[in-house]
C-alpha cells in the first residue's frame, strides 16, 4: 500500500467514526426525549387520581437561606466557626481569632530563621489553620454530648408518649430533665413552636442544628407521623436502638485503632525528644541545624515530612473507624 494513502485513509476512518458517534448521540437525545414525553403525559393522567398526597421531607434538604448569605458567613466557613452558634463558644469568636492570630505571629517569629521569607505568608495559613481546629474541636465536643445524649432523650420521649402524654409535652419533658446541651436545645424548639412556628419545621430546624444524621432522622420521623399517622413510640424506639448500637461500634472501632493511635503519638514526638536529648548532650551539633543554610533546609524538610505523614497516618485512621 502506497505510504502516501495512508494518511487519508486514517483521517476518513477518523471522521466516519465521528459520524457514528454523533448519530448515535442523535437517536439517545431522542429516545430519552421520548421517554421523558412518556413519563410527563403518564403522570398527568394518573395525579387526578391520586388519594394520597406527596409528603415532603425537609429534614435532609439543604436550607435555602445559604443561598443568600453576607460576606461574613463566607468569613465564617473560612475560619470554621458559625454565626448562630457563638452563644455555644467559651468565649467570644472574635477573642479567639485575636488569641490564634496572636500564636500565629508569634510562631513566625520562632521559625523565622528556619523558613525566611516563608514565614510570612505562613502566617494566615497557620492562622486559618488553628481557627479551624479549635472551633472544629468545640463542635465536634459538642456533637459527641449530643449523641451520647440522645437515646436516653428519645427513651424519654417514648415512654412519655406511651402513658398518654401529647408529643410536645414529651419533647418539653426532654428539655425539663435532660442534661446540657440535649435540654437546650430541646428548649428552644419548644420555644419555635410557641411563638407559632410548627413543630415540623421546629424540628427540621433542630436536625440542622445539631448537624448529626440521627436528628435528622428524629425530624423525618416526626414529620411522617403528622403526616401520615402511625405509632411514633415504636418508631423512635427502633431509632434509639439504632443509635446505641452505632455509637458501641464506634466505640469499638476507637478501641481497634488504639493502636495506631498510640504509635502515631509516639512517633510524633519522638524527634522532638531525640533533638532535645541532643541539645543536652551536644548543644553545639544540634545547632548546625538552625545556623546554617544547609541545616536550615533539612530542617524545614523534616518538618514538612513529619506533618504530610501525622496527617496521612490520621486520615488512614479516620478511614478504617466507622
Amino acid at each position: 500500500m502506497n505510504n502516501g494513502l495512508l494518511p487519508w485513509l486514517l483521517l476518513a476512518g477518523a471522521c466516519l467514526s465521528l459520524l457514528g458517534l454523533g448519530f448515535s448521540g442523535l437517536l439517545l437525545s431522542r429516545a430519552q426525549a421520548q421517554r421523558e414525553r412518556h413519563t410527563q403525559r403518564l403522570a398527568s393522567i394518573i395525579a387526578p387520581h391520586l388519594r394520597s398526597a406527596r409528603v415532603e421531607i425537609t429534614a435532609f434538604t439543604p436550607s435555602t437561606e445559604t443561598l443568600h448569605r453576607p460576606a461574613a458567613y463566607t468569613v465564617s466557613k473560612i475560619f470554621g466557626f458559625d454565626l448562630q452558634k457563638t452563644a455555644l463558644y467559651p468565649t467570644r469568636w472574635w477573642i479567639i481569632l485575636i488569641v490564634t492570630l496572636a500564636i500565629s505571629i508569634a510562631l513566625r517569629s520562632v521559625t523565622e530563621e528556619v523558613l525566611g521569607n516563608l514565614s510570612y505568608p505562613a502566617v494566615p495559613v497557620t492562622w486559618v489553620a488553628m481557627s479551624r481546629n479549635f472551633f472544629g474541636w468545640i463542635e465536634k465536643r459538642r456533637q459527641g454530648q449530643l449523641l451520647d445524649q440522645f437515646p436516653d432523650a428519645l427513651s424519654m420521649i417514648v415512654r412519655t408518649i406511651r402513658v398518654g402524654v401529647p408529643v410536645m409535652e414529651a419533647i418539653r419533658s426532654v428539655a425539663r430533665e435532660c442534661p446540657s446541651p440535649t435540654a437546650g436545645e430541646f428548649a428552644r424548639l419548644c420555644d419555635q413552636v410557641a411563638v407559632g412556628s410548627t413543630l415540623e419545621d421546629a424540628v427540621t430546624d433542630l436536625g440542622r442544628r445539631a448537624g448529626l444524621s440521627e436528628y435528622r432522622f428524629f425530624a423525618t420521623a416526626l414529620a411522617l407521623q403528622t403526616a401520615t399517622g402511625g405509632t411514633l413510640s415504636d418508631t423512635l424506639e427502633n431509632l434509639a436502638d439504632v443509635i446505641r448500637k452505632r455509637a458501641a461500634l464506634k466505640n469499638r472501632g476507637h478501641a481497634m485503632t488504639s493502636e495506631a493511635r498510640t504509635s502515631a503519638m509516639v512517633l510524633a514526638a519522638l524527634p522532638f525528644v531525640t533533638g532535645g536529648m541532643l541539645y543536652l548532650i551536644n548543644p553545639p551539633y544540634i545547632m548546625i541545624l538552625f545556623t546554617t543554610e544547609t541545616g536550615q533546609s533539612l530542617f524545614g524538610t523534616a518538618v514538612v515530612s513529619l506533618i504530610l505523614g501525622m496527617l496521612t497516618i490520621r486520615a488512614i485512621i479516620r478511614s478504617a473507624l466507622p
